[in-house]
């Protein structure tokens, strides 16, 4: 037995009011409302499907008068809304991640500034950052500062010593670490171990969405995570500098006598005729600023990072490039805001 088929090429459009009826044993339904039905024989079957332009084909079978409609191909076109906007070059500009960055670096700070002044600081959060930066991060500082002023001494006192100017030995001594290697070698110290982890950890917990989190339990991030690091770090900086102030005047002073026969009693007999208080207060304020900047710029890098574990750690050592940085763009602006004109501290000691 032979069987005859015969083609009639139906094109369907996605329309609500367009099916198609074959001797009343098989509908279409219109796929605006996203569903698709056929019915045949008394079996129906329904799906949701997307809205496209499909071709169908209907064939006859001559042996036992039914009809199929198979779908034989499918033109698919997603783009049906016009654009309503003309493409610009600012509708695909966006700016650099490094001026974002930057521009978070300002917003963060006014936010710690005024969050500060209205009250809602997490006191023990801060209690926790601060016995961090500061009590966990004295070992250190001291020994750097230490070998930092006997690396000083041996640099200079020799070449006084050949010129006879013994007895201003420790009023330089004490001038250089007051007004300069005090505060940055301390801030260098504490932009590498405190600021790089600052950023880690608030870079991890950006990652993980669980600064979402206490956003969703109703906590400010700025009040529990910044904040308290900011006020542990500004704190914390000027007790430290004037611990390794006292630790870089003492291992010079046990070098010079030890090495260059120069007496303790005269090293701080001299130091003590040069320094004055605005050199121990200069100090101060510069450590307390760029205990700021550390832990702003940490914080900054840490709560813009993004891409998983890779990013965590480009923020991280970005952070501590651009703290440093910093220290020392603000450490210049400091130095020639307090010590201009000429200087007449050495003479008292000469």
């Amino acid at each position: 037995m032979q069987t005859a088929f015969q083609l009639h090429p139906i094109i369907f459009f996605s329309s609500r009011k367009n099916s198609i009826k074959s001797d009343g044993w098989m509908k279409l339904g219109g796929w605006n409302s996203s569903r698709l039905g056929v019915t045949a024989r008394g079996q129906s079957l329904r799906f949701l499907a997307p809205i496209h332009k499909t071709r169908l084909f209907v064939i006859s079978n001559t042996d036992d008068g039914h009809q199929y409609a198979p779908v034989l191909e499918e033109d698919n076109n997603t783009n049906h809304a016009p654009c309503s906007e003309p493409e610009t070059f600012f509708s695909k500009w966006s700016p650099p991640r490094y001026l974002w960055r930057g521009l978070s670096v300002l917003v963060l700070a006014g936010q710690v500034i005024i969050r500060t002044l209205k009250g809602k600081v997490h006191w023990k959060n801060t209690l926790q950052q601060l016995e961090r930066v500061g009590p966990k991060s004295v070992g250190v500082c001291l020994l750097t500062s230490a070998f930092v002023g006997m690396a000083f001494t041996i640099q200079f006192v020799r070449e006084f010593t050949r010129l006879g100017l013994n007895r201003s030995v420790g009023g330089v001594l004490a001038l250089a670490f007051s007004r300069e290697l005090s505060p940055v070698v301390t801030s260098v110290v504490v932009a590498g171990r405190i600021g790089s982890a600052f950023a880690a950890e608030l870079g991890t917990m950006q990652v993980s969405e669980q600064t979402d989190t206490l956003r969703v339990l109703g906590s400010n991030p700025v009040d529990y995570l910044v904040t308290p690091r900011v006020i542990a770090s500004s704190l914390a900086l000027p007790f430290l500098t004037l611990m390794c102030f006292t630790m870089g005047m003492a291992s010079s002073a046990l070098l010079a006598d030890g090495v260059y026969g120069i007496s303790i009693n005269i090293i701080l007999d001299s130091a003590q005729r040069a320094l004055q208080s605005w050199d121990i207060i200069s100090a101060m304020i510069k450590s307390q600023v760029f205990g700021m900047i550390i832990s702003i710029v940490s914080c900054a890098w840490g709560v813009t990072t993004m891409g998983g574990a890779k990013g965590v750690g480009e923020s991280t050592t970005s952070a501590v490039v651009i703290s440093l940085v910093g220290i020392f763009m603000a450490d210049f602006a400091l130095s020639y805001c307090f010590f201009q004109g000429a200087g007449d501290s050495l003479k008292n000691c000469v």
